[in-house]
């Protein structure tokens, strides 16, 4: 049986692509704050990468990767706040040394599970681990007793409702509706400056190329072909002796991973984390995200991302008040005319049109006609 090769001659372009977009042209041709935005676009990015392995391979289709996003940025936001709120910079608070809406709320001491986040590594280590275990433990929950399909997404979905309900209330712990803002330094290092922005702006982008290459490693091997027969055909897969349920754990942990190295990101790229972030309607655009580049493309996911959040931009600066309609508009236009997304284009349309024109080539090369046996 001959091995699966771990990147085809086109997949290996599409990421040579990919890098030349993100690593050179996006810095050459936008200035610093266009740079900025394009930084925070990329961070959604993670999130849609994860739902191709989960909806596109899995067919898991979780609609509350937000809870997942917003568990790494609210992780690295108690971090870089714990930095910022030293005695020196909260002396006009009546109790120094915290966050300043504990204070507001008439805290008196840091709570005790905030006080390991004093600690870069265990932050870094909390982005992973926080979120993986929540969602084994959904996964656990649901996938043990095959809740799947619609349900599983309504599941997701009342989850997102209802950890916004949390944060928002834990107003002394969390900062409620207005998240946790002023963030300034990350082991001193001033992450507000433009200069600070662009060189996050790199860190995203290889952070994400990490994760690029994890989904495709994944995607290659014989635990993605499972995925798709899973997805495929679930009871044929049982049968075959097959534990579905680990399967799908797995990768429904692998996206809460890759989304909340994505909501880290943001809050270093941003400067803040909100509740915003975390319910259903983000939970809601990171899909369209990947539908929009194509469920079954991990490239496609982070030209979806990209594309749908500068359309959004773009509109909501254009036309502050029909945006939502071009956004909606643009959604349906690309599921209704290209199901399969930005990448059902290029491979229902411009791949066969390359290999077309190669064979032309090769049939007007009177060289390539002939074999060298010949």
């Amino acid at each position: 049986m001959k091995k699966q090769r771990l990147f085809e001659l086109d997949e290996a372009m599409g990421f040579v692509i990919l890098a030349a977009v993100i690593f050179l042209l996006f810095p050459a041709i936008l200035d610093d704050f266009r740079l900025n935005l394009f930084g925070k676009y990329l961070t959604y990015a993670f999130v849609a990468v994860g739902l191709v392995l989960c909806w596109g391979a899995g067919g898991i289709l979780s609609l509350g990767q937000g809870v997942f996003f917003g568990l790494g940025g609210y992780c690295m936001a108690m971090f870089l706040k714990l930095e910022a709120s030293t005695p020196e910079n909260t002396a006009i608070q009546s109790t120094p040394g915290i966050p300043d809406f504990m204070d507001w709320n008439q805290l008196t001491e840091l709570p005790i599970w905030w006080q390991p986040f004093h600690s870069l590594a265990f932050t870094l280590a909390a982005i992973i681990v926080v979120p993986v275990a929540f969602s084994y433990i959904i996964g656990l929950a649901m996938f043990r007793r095959r809740v799947g399909g619609v349900y599983f997404a309504i599941i997701t979905q009342a989850i997102a409702a209802i950890a916004t309900i949390l944060v928002i209330g834990q107003q002394g712990y969390t900062g409620g509706v207005n998240g946790i803002t002023d963030l300034r330094t990350l082991l001193g290092w001033d992450i507000r400056p433009d200069d600070a922005k662009v060189t996050l702006y790199f860190v995203n982008g290889a952070l994400l190329f990490v994760c690029l290459f994890v989904a495709q490693v994944i995607r290659k091997s014989k635990l993605g072909r499972i995925l798709i027969a899973m997805r495929e055909k679930e009871d044929r897969v049982r049968f075959s002796g097959y534990d579905v349920a680990s399967f799908k754990i797995f990768v429904f942990c692998v996206g809460a991973a890759f989304a909340s190295i994505g909501g880290a990101m943001f809050t270093l790229q941003v400067g803040f984390m909100s509740p915003t972030l975390v319910g259903i309607v983000p939970s809601i655009e990171m899909v369209i995200f990947c539908a929009v580049g194509g469920r079954m493309s991990i490239l496609g996911a982070v030209y979806g991302a990209l594309l749908v959040n500068w359309a959004k931009t773009t509109f909501s600066e254009s036309f502050p008040e029909l945006w939502l309609l071009g956004l909606g508009g643009l959604f349906i236009a690309v599921v209704m005319a290209f199901p399969n997304g930005l990448a059902g284009i290029f491979d229902d349309y411009i791949k066969p049109r390359l290999a077309f024109l190669k064979r032309n080539r090769t049939a007007a090369d009177p060289a390539a006609q002939h074999s060298p046996a010949e």
